[in-house]
């Protein structure tokens, strides 16, 4: 077996245990777990399984006789729990619906769904492969992480996916990892999902697929540490606890760490923090990581909204809207989580991460509306609206970031509810100039996030003229998302910059899906270390 390491840095008191991953050559026979994961596909003639070469006839056989008798067609994200009945070592068979043959199948590199017409649940067919890699990647993930997220409560899991190239190999890992995830810090018997797993393959020695395993176990441990930072209740997650939450595991992997504190924050003059931080009693802080890759050619800019809770200050949210606030820090934790992967897995790229984290409070030191305040590098903003308070603190950040000269800047954010109306609650919104911009979609797209590409019209800006300062810090109703984004365009220094507003798919408020469990999501990471991975390839 090749071991891929564990898959979460955070620590905190019963926190879910830490899974391990594993490649592995046996056979799904003598493979020695609690539950074996095989796959089906759903056909006109009934559920096929997707590689019956690789199973014991007699599970085979097994399977063809118990699955019409428990309903199961093979649908997509279908699971149905068999007993092995002493067909193969492991007690239990899980068998996954992968959706129709025509469906966005999970199928990278030759894997051989079976035609419409074919009878017996064992037999093969032809290939029908998934046009574009990176939808079967993500179709892959998907599946995966739907076994894993299913089988609480098993310690031990092989999964038997297509996995017989090094993309596939990482799309099972990723997936499986994601799905193996619980936040329990404050349930006395909390969920448990799989604390092993075993992904079944060919390549189980071939270096390059260890590669791509090990980085997916990488990258799935950033967007855990995310969802476990998210989750955290608000008490527990201050500006000045989250400062220390990330500190560990970013010195831990060679990223430097710097913070400022409330002192060192005027001194320097970032009024938008302060702003937004003096109507609580926990001060913001800005934390600044930095990694320097070997022989680092390219310098990247990541900036993160890092509310730890948001009340609307003054500009009162109603209760039922302050729920799920917890999680408007997702963006610096995204940051946070994808500069030390981006540490972990040695990157030739210069990385600065910028968490600007705050507090939105109302209390009598709260600032008001009507309030002019002054940002880093001058500019003064008045105050409208205090709920539109993440963007003062990224103006902030932004403006500090842009004054180091990088070639490219990113920030994440979960900014505006008008990104929901827009977009819905699973995709997230890009905007910015169009080289920095364009790249941040097309690594969406290669890691298996959706994010759409948004205008930035230049007419819109004069919805933040103010009468008083330079600028107002809301515009009208229509068109709010995009006013967000150029009012932060003004704080980048005209270096090349993408803004991705999260609003919607950092945090899932509905059921658990796939590998997406019900709360924080983790969204971002995995698009900003395959961005921040796709500059170094191009610099080498």
């Amino acid at each position: 077996m090749r071991h891929l390491g564990p898959i979460r840095w955070t620590k905190g008191r019963k926190i879910a245990r830490v899974a391990t991953l594993t490649l592995t050559p046996v056979s799904p026979a003598d493979l020695d777990v609690d539950a074996l994961v095989v796959a089906a596909y759903r056909t006109d003639a009934g559920p096929r399984l997707a590689q019956p070469d690789l199973l014991p006839p007699a599970l085979v056989r097994h399977l063809d006789a118990v699955l019409p008798a428990l309903g199961f067609a093979g649908a997509r994200a279908e699971l149905a729990r068999v007993p092995s009945a002493g067909t193969v070592k492991a007690p239990l068979v899980a068998v996954l619906g992968l959706g129709q043959v025509d469906d966005d199948v999970p199928t990278l590199s030759g894997s051989r769904p079976p035609t419409q017409a074919q009878g017996g649940i064992g037999q093969g067919g032809p290939a029908q492969s998934v046009q574009r890699a990176n939808r079967g990647g993500e179709a892959l993930r998907r599946a995966a992480g739907t076994a894993t997220s299913a089988l609480t409560g098993v310690e031990s899991v092989g999964l038997l996916l297509p996995a017989d190239s090094p993309q596939a190999v990482a799309a099972v890992a990723e997936g499986a990892a994601l799905g193996a995830y619980a936040f329990a810090r404050y349930l006395a018997d909390g969920p448990t999902p799989p604390g092993r797993i075993a992904v079944i393959t060919p390549l189980a020695k071939d270096k390059a697929a260890e590669a791509a395993g090990s980085r997916a176990a990488t990258v799935a441990a950033a967007v855990l540490a995310v969802r476990d930072l998210v989750n955290t209740a608000p008490n527990d997650q201050t500006p000045q606890g989250l400062a220390a939450a990330v500190r560990a595991p970013a010195r831990k992997a060679g990223v430097k760490v710097s913070v400022l504190d409330e002192s060192a924050l005027e001194t320097g003059g970032f009024g938008g923090l302060l702003a937004v931080g003096k109507g609580s009693a926990n001060p913001p802080r800005l934390v600044k990581l930095t990694w320097s890759g070997p022989k680092a050619r390219t310098h990247v800019a990541l900036v993160g909204k890092g509310i730890t809770f948001d009340s609307g200050g003054l500009s009162l949210k109603t209760a039922g809207s302050m729920t799920t606030m917890k999680s408007d820090m997702s963006g610096a934790a995204a940051v946070a989580a994808t500069v030390i992967a981006v540490a972990q897995l040695g990157l030739p790229v210069r990385v600065t991460g910028w968490l600007a984290l705050a507090e939105n409070m109302p209390s009598g030191s709260a600032q008001r509306p009507g309030d002019v305040i002054v940002l880093h590098g001058g500019k003064t903003v008045e105050v409208l609206n205090t709920d539109a308070e993440g963007r003062l603190v990224l103006a902030d950040a932004l403006d500090a970031a842009a004054g180091e000269g990088p070639d490219a800047i990113v920030d994440i954010a979960t900014l505006t509810g008008a990104q929901v109306v827009a977009l819905g609650p699973r995709i997230a919104a890009a905007m910015g100039t169009e080289d920095v911009c364009a790249g941040v979609v097309a690594a969406a797209e290669a890691a298996g996030e959706m994010v759409w590409p948004m205008p930035l019209p230049a007419d819109l800006l004069a919805d933040l003229d103010s009468k008083v300062a330079d600028l107002a810090n809301i515009g009208g109703r229509n068109g709010a998302m995009l006013t967000a984004g150029l009012f932060l365009r003004e704080f980048t220094g005209g270096r090349p910059w993408a803004h991705l507003d999260i609003a919607g798919p950092a945090y899932n408020t509905g059921a658990a899906h796939d590998y997406t469990p019900h709360g924080a999501t983790g969204f971002g990471v995995r698009t900003l270390v395959e961005f921040v991975e796709a500059l170094s390839r191009r610099t080498r």
